[in-house]
């Protein structure tokens, strides 16, 4: 694009917006930010100082102090481009110049910029209206602290902006709730720059005026931001939104998308796809240093009375990781450079509870962590899917996640993704932010499906093949998808369903909606898209809904609800849903046969992971001691194998400690000898654990019977949110009825208890009707 110079030098107020235009372009380009900025203030400013000396030389002779010609907004911070609006104040301190003389004087100065073409926002003002604009406006607030001098009396503008920064930094506590719920309100009417086909650069959520609120925020010495990463994102909108001036030669800032690819040709971007993804990467960059900075301000301004004596409390969260200030840290003793999965586990942490994790600590793991190993450990698979089921509280950890540069360094394929806008109405999330959506919805169904670890892992990468030039993102993202969990440790049979899913995630939908459900081959077509497997078909379910509902409300209807659970419902009685549990575990080779009566406690660990074996004569309640006993040593149970063979039990537990040490094989021993004694000491740090887990919403928990998988014994199966106590409370429950556990098969999937249970009465045999449902409402009164 050129841009033709036909001013004339000797009329620079009248050719001035053409002389601007000029100025923004070199070769064809846009001269970047901040340079180009600084080109077009000089030149405005030394017109505008010509200009007000003539004016003075005529009203106020001599110049006089008392009054000065003061720029806010662009012009002030030296980013105004060549269409931008001049927002001009003339300070006086009311003493100078009277009232009629006072109209005059702004009169010369304001008629020649509106006859040079140029967009004016003016205000006369003394310093005390200064001042009551800061009491009564926030929003003009933040453009009036940028408040600098022009032309006049210099003291009077330094004395003026002072007292504001002195005002405004003194007001705090009265205008940081106004601020936020104009942020809030602004994100309502013009949604997020980082998402939005047609994002307002101005207005809408992380746009440029975002920006000016953080530089503000800072200006109270309530907390600092990011500078670099911050004043980099804001250069790029300002370019975008100068080079959208020039191509349209309007002043407005909503990038529209018939503007786009000639904005993007003006930055030297290669199309309009890359000219969103530079507005996406530069928003999401500012609004996720304006929610840190206005949490760090709200800490600030946090009453005295409500903060300890002693500071803020450090509290451990799990190994390695600790809460301190409202924020996920690092804990004592932790060695970063020793430790790839430690972001994952601070990430999960922090999700888990609804915090974030500090600045400083990701920061520091950025650097000093090494780079995973493929295949991943186990506590890094278990850490992400921990993570990913954390609902929505996981949208926040993983954009500070994202700006730390964590998921490209451990997904090379998500950088393709990241900020990739969807030109599709029915989207409402580029790429990267739509499967993080995503796996937030599917967290509603996690009870719903046998395996909910492969339903986050496919609502995670279902669309990872939405790349350029993709002609079918279903059939690119499925080789894709499995190159990644296989990556990440994956079993190769688990590897196969989640590509089955990512391959086959439309296709629910596109038979439910667009062919005939009573037509055999309709039904055909979906039992061999799920390999004839009812576990699959409730997992491809459940990512149908979440997939829709992470879209937007246009992409599931009731209409739509009720064509796919018809199909479904179809294909389920086509497969004879029968539930098939797992086997009864067969004894663990313990290295502690030689004698039972015990009870008997071994250890071996692989960091971070401990097994612990019990091996005991069998009593009612034990399999509520264990649980309970383990959990009061701070363990959390990732699995477990409980069997019980001719009165003697021998359970293996696969644990991880908050503190990382192993269990005291000795000390575990001995004290469920107390317990079966009758002391129940051992167990008082149980509830003293469960009752600091922090509660988060998710669906009910679900307790059912499986008919016809036994014929010696009842099997119940619970899925549930995972706790200290769970386990603990579940054989508590079946104790107190003298319901009998012959064995359990105990997993816990992405923070979900996945448990079955082989139950008998106290004469061994199954549990009468009556009884059994009895014992259903009392697991789920345990499960709360």
């Amino acid at each position: 694009m050129t841009v033709r110079l036909e001013a004339s030098e000797a009329s620079p107020g009248r050719d001035l917006p053409q002389v601007l235009r000029h100025l923004a372009v070199a070769g064809g380009r846009l001269v970047p930010a901040p340079r180009r900025g600084e080109i077009i203030a000089e030149r405005v400013e030394e017109w505008l100082r010509e200009l007000w000396s003539e004016v003075t030389a005529d009203v106020l002779p001599g110049g006089g102090p008392g009054v000065a010609l003061t720029a806010v907004g662009g012009l002030a911070r030296r980013d105004a481009g060549p269409a931008s609006d001049l927002d001009l104040v003339l300070l006086h301190d009311g003493r100078v110049l009277d009232e009629e003389r006072l109209a005059t004087f702004a009169e010369r100065l304001w008629y020649p910029v509106w006859d040079a073409g140029l967009a004016l926002d003016h205000a006369v003002r003394t310093p005390a209206q200064c001042r009551e604009v800061v009491e009564t406006d926030v929003a003009a607030t933040v453009g009036l602290l940028d408040l600098r001098l022009l032309a006049g009396d210099e003291q009077l503008v330094a004395a003026t902006r002072d007292r504001l920064l002195s005002r405004w930094r003194f007001g705090v506590r009265h205008w940081l709730q106004q601020l936020e719920a104009d942020l809030q309100e602004r994100e309502r009417r013009s949604g997020d720059a980082a998402h939005l086909l047609e994002p307002d650069l101005k207005e809408s959520r992380g746009g440029l005026r975002d920006a000016l609120v953080l530089k503000a925020l800072t200006a109270t010495w309530l907390a600092d931001r990011p500078h670099a990463p911050v004043d980099e994102a804001y250069d790029r909108l300002v370019d975008v939104r100068d080079a959208l001036q020039l191509v349209t030669g309007r002043r407005g800032a909503r990038l529209t998308q018939g503007d786009q690819h000639a904005v993007g040709a003006l930055l030297g971007l290669g199309n309009a796809d890359e000219t969103l993804r530079a507005v996406s990467d530069a928003s999401r960059r500012i609004t996720h240093a304006l929610d840190a900075t206005l949490r760090r301000a709200r800490q600030a301004v946090t009453p005295p009375q409500r903060r300890s004596p002693r500071g803020p409390k450090v509290r451990l969260l799990g190994y390695g990781v600790a809460e301190h200030a409202g924020e996920v840290v690092l804990g004592r003793g932790v060695r970063p450079e020793t430790d790839p999965v430690l972001p994952l586990r601070v990430a999960a942490a922090a999700a888990r509870r609804g915090l974030r994790p500090a600045e400083a600590t990701l920061t520091t793991l950025a650097e000093r962590c090494p780079p995973m190993p493929a295949p991943w450990p186990t506590a890094a698979r278990e850490a992400l899917l921990d993570l990913l089921a954390t609902g929505p509280a996981l949208i926040s950890v993983w954009e500070a996640l994202d700006q730390a540069g964590f998921p490209a360094r451990w997904l090379p394929e998500w950088t393709a993704v990241r900020c990739r806008p969807q030109r599709n109405p029915v989207h409402r999330h580029t790429v990267d932010r739509h499967l993080i959506e995503t796996a937030v919805y599917a967290r509603s169904h996690l009870r719903d499906v046998e395996r909910p670890d492969l339903l986050l892992l496919a609502a995670w990468l279902h669309d990872i093949g939405k790349l350029p030039r993709s002609a079918d993102h279903s059939i690119a993202g499925a080789p894709i998808a499995a190159t990644i969990c296989h990556r990440i440790g994956l079993p190769a049979r688990d590897v196969a369903v989640v590509a089955m899913l990512v391959r086959e995630h439309l296709t629910l939908a596109e038979l439910a909606t667009r062919r005939d459900a009573n037509d055999p081959r309709t039904l055909d077509a979906l039992l061999a898209a799920v390999d004839r497997r009812p576990d699959v078909l409730d997992l491809l379910r459940a990512l149908t809904e979440a997939d829709a509902c992470a879209a937007g409300s246009l992409a599931w209807t009731s209409w739509r609800s009720r064509l796919i659970d018809e199909l479904t419902r179809l294909a389920r009685t086509s497969l004879a849903d029968d539930r098939t549990p797992p086997p009864e575990p067969d004894p663990p080779a313990a290295p502690l046969a030689s004698a039972v009566p015990g009870p008997r406690v071994h250890v071996e660990t692989d960091e971070p992971v401990h097994a612990v074996t019990v091996v005991a004569a069998d009593r009612p309640g034990l399999f509520a001691d264990v649980a309970g006993l383990l959990a009061a040593h701070g363990l959390t149970v990732l699995a477990a194998r409980v069997t019980t063979r001719d009165g003697v039990a021998a359970d293996t537990w696969r644990t991880e400690s908050n503190d990382g040490r192993p269990p005291d094989a000795t000390l575990l021993a001995e004290e469920l000898r107390r317990l079966a004694a009758g002391d129940r000491s051992p167990l008082r740090r149980l509830r003293r654990r469960d009752s600091t887990r922090h509660p988060t919403a998710g669906p009910p928990a679900r307790v059912f019977l499986v008919p016809g998988a036994s014929d010696t014994a009842t099997v119940l199966e619970v899925r549930a949110s995972d706790r200290p106590a769970l386990l603990h409370d579940l054989g508590a429950a079946l104790h107190a009825l003298d319901v009998r556990v012959r064995s359990a098969h105990v997993e816990t999937h992405a923070g979900q208890a996945v448990d079955t249970v082989y139950v008998t009465d106290e004469t061994d045999r199954p549990l009468h009707p009556a009884k059994a449902a009895a014992t259903i409402a009392a697991l789920l009164e345990a499960c709360a």
